[in-house]
């Protein structure tokens, strides 16, 4: 069983450290949750993160954090999904967190018949080779935070002042230029019964 809680738009330090917080404090009874929501605008860099990559940050805040991965940006129109799992006493492993991350976007896209894909080399989703989900997470005390971002229309601009994910030449995309229909609780509600079919658990 998993609590699902569907958040208004959250600064996004304030979070990452409610996801600390809640992390090194949960015990064995703890019970899992995910937490939907979105951000202002801010760039994140990952633990071993390159500041190489940040071109032109610009008038957007930028927060180092303790997740994987290089570089990204958070804001309007892009859905956070956080996944706070206890994953040994949940038998999920941290390639199976990640599978079923991405492969929730795959089935998302896939019912307004756009294929999108995973890619080993690079963990996210992608559509004729653009981004359109990042995923990066911490496991600490063997349970997970962090998560995926899925940009449904969010403004892309802002990609352009940073090597997305530490790539030069990775172009991003979202939902909104597929043509995919954009309402937000649409989409969180399908990608939440994708990832909690996925990961085998059920809403409380």
């Amino acid at each position: 069983m998993i609590i699902v809680r569907s958040l208004e738009r959250e600064d996004y330090e304030p979070l990452w450290r409610r996801m600390q917080s809640f992390t090194n404090s949960r015990g064995a009874s703890t019970p899992d949750e995910i937490w939907f929501t979105e951000h202002p605008p801010v760039f994140t860099l990952g633990l071993n993160a390159s500041r190489d990559h940040l071109l032109n940050a610009g008038d957007i805040p930028v927060v180092q954090v303790d997740r994987g991965g290089q570089v990204t940006y958070h804001g309007p129109g892009q859905l956070m999904i956080y996944p706070l799992i206890d994953l040994k006493r949940s038998k999920i492993g941290v390639r199976d967190l990640v599978t079923g991350l991405e492969q929730s976007i795959v089935d998302l896209t896939a019912k307004y018949d756009i294929d999108a894909m995973a890619r080993k080399d690079a963990p996210g989703v992608y559509i004729d080779s653009k981004k359109i989900a990042s995923v990066g997470l911490r496991i600490r005390r063997g349970s997970s935070f962090h998560g995926m971002a899925l940009n449904i229309d969010v403004d892309l601009a802002p990609f352009s002042r940073i090597n997305p994910c530490g790539f030069s030449d990775l172009e991003v995309t979202n939902l909104a230029a597929l043509d995919i229909p954009t309402n937000r609780e649409v989409i969180r509600t399908t990608v939440e019964e994708n990832l909690l079919g996925h990961l085998g658990l059920q809403k409380e």
